[in-house]
């Protein structure tokens, strides 16, 4: 890891070739850090599930469930940064490093004063407006009166315009994803790891996936399948999927990004 406390910025590392094949390997070493570390990675998926769950029960106290939709789909695409303290963690095995609490979570607790909290920011904004997007397509495809009536008659969805708008909203979700699957996949771990802007960090993580679309496409889908089969029992499955992705993550990425040997 770079010494990030001397200020000034690091130099930017190289862009990898990596494959479909690697996927295999990196799901493995995602679960070796977690078997190597549950503790770390129950922890941190807490916040993740506890959110779920918070937002789950105030939308049914509200009687208002299906619109909890367009916060689940979201809800991948806040995983990255949720794992960003599992990044620390395979860094740390990665390195032959001792994984002690203070250590582990000083490190996260200061990236306050980094670049990761603008990453943050920009994840939180695209992830609002895709919640505002989606209720515009179905406000515009179903009109008022189906707002109305959605959460008793859940069935409206797939009657006259349903299905088209379950169709584009499906395809606009999935545009609002890539961008920030794109921008945070080796985006975030670079932050966690380099003194680099949030800007580059992005640039650098785009470009990572532009030069390997077609595995960083099926790892992406990967994240996603996962993590949404994890949510289906009451968000618990995520107490084991998060973290594995979360370490997961840090081997794809220093399998995209890294100095030349």
């Amino acid at each position: 890891m770079e010494d990030v406390s001397q200020g000034g910025p690091s130099p930017l590392p190289g862009i990898r070739t990596v494959s479909i094949s690697d996927i295999g390997p990196v799901l493995r070493a995602g679960l070796a850090d977690f078997l190597r570390a549950p503790a770390f990675g129950i922890f941190f998926a807490t916040f993740y599930v506890a959110g779920g769950i918070v937002l789950w029960q105030v939308y049914s106290a509200a009687g208002e469930e299906w619109w909890l939709m367009p916060f689940i789909v979201g809800f991948p695409i806040l995983a990255p940064f949720a794992a960003v303290g599992l990044y620390e963690v395979s860094r740390r095995i990665e390195a032959g490093q001792v994984l002690e609490w203070p250590k582990v979570l000083g490190v996260v607790f200061s990236q306050k004063d980094r670049q990761i909290p603008s990453m943050a920011m920009v994840i939180l904004l695209m992830f609002m407006f895709w919640v505002f997007v989606a209720h515009t397509i179905f406000a515009l495809f179903m009109g008022l009166s189906a707002l109305t009536n959605i959460s008793s008659s859940p069935a409206i969805l797939f009657q006259g315009n349903g299905p088209i708008m379950l169709l584009v909203g499906t395809i606009v979700g999935a545009g609002f994803a890539a961008v920030l699957f794109s921008i945070t996949v080796a985006g975030l771990p670079l932050l966690l790891e380099r003194e680099v802007d949030f800007v580059t960090a992005m640039i650098v993580s785009v470009r990572a996936v532009t030069a390997n679309v077609v595995p960083m496409a099926v790892w992406g889908i990967t994240i996603a399948v996962i993590l949404f089969v994890g949510m289906l029992p009451m968000f618990l499955g995520v107490f084991v999927a998060l973290p594995v992705l979360g370490h997961a993550t840090w081997h794809m990425y220093r399998k995209l990004l890294g100095d030349e040997d």
